[in-house]
C-alpha cells in the first residue's frame, strides 16, 4: 500500500515524460534503488590521478610545494596495468566482491570503487579514500622498487600534505565527499559537496546538475533527521518538483518565460499554474490586494521551490552569469510573497539564505563565487535542500564570469565521476528506479 495518496509524473530535462503515476515515496532516497546506488557510489568511489602522481614526482611538486632534489622520473602511466592490478588486489576484501576500477584518459585517471565491506566495517566513509590512497602508494612503491628513503615522496604525491594538514591538501586521490571533520553538524556530509563538482559531473546541464544536487541535498535532509513524520512528505515534494521536474513544472515555467521573461513573469506564471492545479485559491481581498489560500502548504512550498528553480534558469540563463543567483533566490521569493500573501520557498528561509549568500559570494566581502559554495557552508546551509540546487543550475549556465570556474576547481570530477550515468544523468536513472 502506498504511503502517500498523491502521485507524480516524472519528466526529463527535455520535457519528455519518463514515468507517470509515480507514488511519492518511490523517489525517496530510502526507497529508490538508483538514488541509493548514487549515494553508495558517492561514499565508495575514489578518483586516482595516476598522470598527476607521475607529474608531481617528476617535478618534485608534492602536497603544497616543491621538494627540490627529490624528483623521481617514474613512468607510472606506461605501467598502469600493473599498478591498477596491484591496487585492486590490495583494496578488495575478497575475490569477486564489488571492488571495481574504471580507466579514463588512457589510464591517466582511474576511478576505484572500494568494496562495501570496507565501509560496513568502518565508522565513517573515510575507509574508501584511505584504503585507495594507501594501495596506490604501495602499488607504485612495489612496482618501481622504491627504497625506504624515497617512498615518502610517493606517499606525498598520492596523499598530499596529510597528516600535516587535516585534509588531503594537494593530493592526487579525490572523493566527492569532504572529510568528516569539515561537516558542520550531524548529517551534513552529502550537503558538503561544492556546486562546481555537481556542474562538472553533469556536463554543465542545468537541470541534470540541479537534480544531482537536489538528490545530495535531500538525502542530507533524511540523514540529519529533517524528514521524519509529516516532514518527510514536505521534503519529498520539494525534491520531486524542484529537483526531478515532477509534472514538468520547472520545464514548463522555463519554456513559457525563457525567450522574453523575467523573474517577475515567472512569479506570474507560477501563480497561474498554482490556481490551475488547484494548489492555491483566491481568498479574501484587502483593498486592491488579492490574498490567496492553500489547503496544502507543503505542496505550495514545492511549487514555490520549482518556481525558484525556473526563475534562476530564466534569469541566470539570459545573462549567462552565475552571480545573479543570490538576487534571484531573494527577489523571486520576495515578489511571490507580495503577490500571494503566502509563504515563499522553505517558509522564508531561502530569502534569508540569499541575503547572506549575496554578501559572501560577491559583495563587499567577495570571498568567492557561487560555484565554490555548498549546503554545508555557514551562509548557505539554512534552506532545507532547496537553495543549492538553484546555484548549481546557475553555475552550469555561467559563461565564464566566475573567479572560480567549474573547469578550474572540479575538472577531475567531470573526467571521472561524470562518465558514470548515475552521476551524469540522475533524472533518467531515478525515473528508471521507480
Amino acid at each position: 500500500m502506498a504511503k502517500y495518496k498523491e502521485t507524480i509524473d516524472l519528466y526529463d530535462d527535455a520535457g519528455k515524460q519518463l514515468k507517470s503515476g509515480v507514488s511519492l515515496e518511490k523517489i525517496s532516497p530510502l526507497v529508490n534503488p538508483a538514488t541509493r546506488k548514487l549515494i553508495d557510489l558517492t561514499k565508495r568511489t575514489i578518483a586516482v590521478n595516476l598522470g598527476g602522481i607521475q607529474e608531481s614526482l617528476k617535478t618534485g611538486k608534492v602536497a603544497k610545494g616543491y621538494v627540490l632534489g627529490r624528483e623521481m622520473n617514474l613512468d607510472i602511466v606506461a605501467n598502469k596495468d600493473a599498478v591498477i592490478a596491484k591496487i585492486k588486489e590490495m583494496v578488495q576484501v575478497e575475490e569477486g566482491d564489488n571492488t571495481n576500477i574504471r580507466e579514463f584518459g588512457g589510464g591517466k585517471l582511474i576511478l576505484v570503487e572500494a568494496p562495501s565491506a570496507r565501509l560496513e566495517a568502518a565508522s565513517t566513509y573515510d575507509a574508501a579514500i584511505t584504503s585507495v590512497a594507501a594501495a596506490a602508494t604501495y602499488a607504485i612503491v612495489e612496482q618501481f622498487n622504491i627504497g625506504a628513503f624515497d617512498a615518502a615522496m610517493v606517499k606525498a604525491a598520492v596523499w598530499g600534505s596529510y597528516p600535516h594538514t587535516m585534509d588531503l591538501s594537494g593530493a592526487n586521490v579525490t572523493s566527492i565527499l569532504s572529510i568528516p571533520q569539515n561537516n558542520e553538524g550531524l548529517g551534513y556530509a552529502l550537503r558538503n559537496i561544492p556546486v562546481n563538482h555537481a556542474v562538472m559531473m553533469t556536463k554543465r546541464n542545468a537541470m541534470q546538475g540541479a537534480a544531482l544536487s537536489s538528490t545530495f541535498e535531500q538525502a542530507g535532509m533524511f540523514e540529519m533527521g529533517n524528514a521524519i513524520g509529516p516532514f518527510e512528505r514536505a521534503q519529498l515534494l520539494t525534491y520531486a518538483y524542484q529537483g526531478l521536474n515532477a509534472n514538468n513544472l520547472v520545464y514548463d515555467l522555463v519554456k513559457k518565460n525563457g525567450a522574453t521573461g523575467t523573474i517577475g513573469t515567472v512569479v506570474q506564471s507560477l501563480v497561474e499554474r498554482g490556481i490551475e492545479d488547484k494548489v492555491i485559491t483566491p481568498g479574501k481581498k484587502g483593498g486592491y490586494f488579492q490574498f490567496y489560500d492553500t489547503k496544502d502548504p507543503m505542496l505550495w512550498n514545492a511549487y514555490a521551490a520549482a518556481g525558484t528553480m525556473a526563475a534562476t534558469i530564466v534569469n541566470c540563463g539570459a545573462g549567462r552569469f552565475a552571480q545573479a543567483v543570490s538576487a534571484t533566490l531573494l527577489y523571486f521569493n520576495d515578489l511571490l510573497e507580495h503577490e500571494t500573501g503566502l509563504p515563499s520557498t522553505d517558509y522564508g528561509r531561502v530569502m534569508g539564505t540569499a541575503v547572506g549568500f549575496s554578501f559572501f559570494s560577491h559583495s563587499i566581502y567577495g570571498g568567492g563565487g557561487p560555484g565554490i559554495f555548498n549546503g554545508n557552508h555557514v551562509v548557505t546551509r539554512h534552506a532545507n535542500g532547496v537553495a543549492i540546487p538553484c546555484v548549481v543550475a546557475a553555475a552550469a549556465l555561467d559563461a565564464g564570469t566566475q573567479m572560480f570556474s567549474p573547469e578550474s576547481t572540479s575538472k577531475v570530477y567531470g573526467d571521472t565521476f561524470g562518465q558514470v550515468d548515475v552521476f551524469s544523468k540522475p533524472i533518467q536513472q531515478i525515473a528508471q528506479g521507480v
